[in-house]
């Protein structure tokens, strides 16, 4: 519950208009000292505008912002910061070839005639990991970290910096269900020991766990504000889409049909060269979806970027519909009929400064209709790019607009739209609903039985054990770079595959 009274962040009326949408319109919304209150909305809803408005990113066209009682205007983040603001961004603002203890100092550097000095600076990290419970090795490299431990270091990067008010933008996007599960406790933590926290999310079982009070956001506009005693995730969901969200996924019998996709003791090394797939096998058929369940790092990305030609096999076969894939490039097993939707969308399935309507041939660009010779047909380009926009129900200004501007929801719309919109005969699917909202993630799995049912072998990839269960006709769970188990959908209980994800085995 609330611990203090009075408000140490108050927003009045803010409007914030791009070019050709209203991001804001007359939003009011406050914090109280020593509370967690969260900002729930779409994909687009206006959360992250707002917050980026209140941590001086942006400028407001109207409206006031007051800190702790008084008014302010902030022209950059580092005003923001001076007030006592620190803000978590949903994309991570570290540098992976610097160590943890060099991000958390970057750009509050100590500086000694002429030298750094980080001898101070690891004793009050180290002092702040301690009185917040973050341990850190101050000396690793960001870029060897979990996605769990840099979400550590960007909290660390903020309290480092003396903030006060926290606004954490989507954390738990990336992390694993027990990743977020610790995540909301050091939440809770902090608010304990007098942090006040702004939780921007979309998520609504977090909703119930970690807030005091919660504000609803949509198309820019507050529609509701409650607590989580006061109302239910079905409500919830009602607010922020607009209409009735169904939970379950709604699918028919599966008809498997011949074996589409067969990888038989596939072996895949890491970035560092380490052995991340050892000897895995398994197969999907036509018209099935085949899940993989499993804690995160046991392989997943380098197992499904091997079958997409995007990483070097170390030993084993990749078949699709017979015929070996092995030492292809991506193009190539395009070409198959290979869809891909990546893990990371902004690394591996988008390219931000592009438009959108250029993201959305970016494996047909120089194929008819889209270009004639070496010459590019940009009009039948934007007719492609406008139908899937209003297929795909793709929030944006227009196809014309960078990528890289819509809300992670839309760019991951954007990558499902352009893998979707030709025929497949294997398509294969890593954290397909990572960081999106309800209706967003009802629609996509809606996509995905039905690219079942047209007789696509869709090869399911998730950190959410409860998508996995939802779509799955076979689920098989990998541990240590393996398929330890693969059992039907109907004998795949939650007990049964936590056991095996945690240990390899089904003995307790």
């Amino acid at each position: 519950m609330t611990q203090g009274g009075h408000h140490v962040l108050e927003v009045d009326g803010v409007t914030k208009t791009f070019p050709g949408v209203v991001a804001n319109r007359a939003v009011s919304f406050d914090l109280a000292e020593g509370e967690v209150h969260c900002l729930l909305g779409e994909n687009g809803a206006g959360k992250t505008t707002l917050m980026n408005i209140v941590y001086g990113l942006y400028r407001p066209d109207e409206g006031t912002i007051r800190v702790r009682g008084r008014e302010v205007e902030f022209s950059s983040s580092a005003d923001a910061i001076a007030h006592g603001i620190g803000m978590v961004h949903q994309h991570f603002q570290l540098v992976p070839t610097l160590t943890v203890l060099e991000n958390v100092v970057l750009g509050a550097e100590r500086v000694r005639r002429g030298v750094l000095e980080l001898g101070p600076a690891r004793r009050t990290l180290d002092e702040l990991m301690d009185r917040y419970g973050l341990p850190v090795d101050p000396d690793a490299l960001v870029g060897d970290l979990s996605v769990g431990v840099r979400q550590r270091v960007e909290l660390l990067k903020a309290l480092y910096r003396d903030a006060d008010v926290l606004i954490l933008d989507e954390p738990t996007a990336v992390l694993t269900p027990g990743e977020v599960d610790e995540f909301l406790g050091t939440v809770r933590e902090l608010v304990d020991l007098g942090k006040s926290v702004v939780f921007i999310t979309h998520k609504l079982r977090e909703v119930a766990q970690v807030a005091d009070r919660i504000t609803v956001l949509r198309g820019g506009e507050v529609v509701g504000r409650t607590t989580p005693a006061e109302t239910s995730e079905a409500e919830l969901a009602a607010l922020m889409v607009g209409r009735e969200v169904s939970f379950a996924v709604e699918r028919t019998e599966a008809h498997p049909g011949e074996i589409a996709l067969e990888v038989v003791d596939l072996v895949v090394d890491d970035d560092r060269g380490h052995r991340a797939v050892d000897g895995c096998s398994f197969a999907v058929r036509a018209g099935e979806i085949f899940g993989i369940a499993g804690v995160e790092g046991n392989g997943q990305r380098e197992l499904v970027e091997a079958i997409a030609g995007m990483r070097p096999v170390v030993a084993g076969e990749v078949r699709v519909a017979g015929r070996s894939v092995v030492g292809l490039d991506p193009r190539r097993i395009a070409d198959l009929g290979v869809g891909h939707i990546p893990e990371d969308r902004t690394r591996h399935g988008l390219i931000g400064p592009f438009s959108v309507a250029d993201n959305l041939v970016l494996n047909r660009y120089h194929e008819a209709p889209y270009a004639r010779g070496l010459v590019r047909d940009r009009s039948a380009v934007r007719r492609h790019a406008e139908e899937l926009v209003e297929t795909f129900d793709i929030r944006t200004p227009g196809v014309d607009v960078p990528v890289a501007q819509l809300s992670g929801g839309n760019q991951q719309k954007v990558v499902v739209a352009r893998e979707l919109s030709r025929p497949l005969a294997v398509l294969l699917v890593a954290q397909p609903t990572r960081g999106l909202d309800v209706g967003s993630i009802e629609f996509i799995h809606r996509r995905l039985v039905e690219m079942r049912d047209r007789g696509t072998a869709v090869l399911l990839v998730s950190a959410e054990l409860d998508e996995v269960l939802g779509l799955a006709d076979t689920v098989g769970v990998l541990y240590r770079g393996r398929i330890v188990a693969s059992m039907a959908a109907e004998e795949a209980d939650r007990h049964r595959i936590g056991l095996l994800m945690a240990t390899g085995s089904e003995a307790a």
